[in-house]
């Protein structure tokens, strides 16, 4: 069968709707709502709080210090200061 229990199970279900049994399970289902907005609104607050933090540590990290001489790819070292290491 397809789990429903056939048409007793729907007689019954009607039978509790009338009898107002069925409150409980609808008050069950909106609470359950609102908890799963408020868990979603939490974990937005966390991942928000965890970029944060991440953003925190690595501004506290030391800066990497340059080294003796300013040399890059591209400009090469620094110009020296005497005639002689042109030629």
């Amino acid at each position: 069968m397809n789990g429903l229990g056939g048409p007793s199970q729907i007689r019954i279900w009607v039978e509790k709707y009338q009898a107002g049994g069925l409150d409980e399970d609808v008050a069950a289902a909106d609470l359950l709502q609102v908890y799963e907005a408020r868990i979603a609104a939490l974990e937005r607050l966390v991942g928000r709080q965890a970029l944060e933090l991440e953003l925190l540590k690595g501004a506290l990290r030391p800066a990497a210090r340059p080294r003796s001489g300013p040399t890059s790819a591209i400009i090469g070292p620094a110009d020296s200061a005497s005639l002689r290491d042109a030629g």
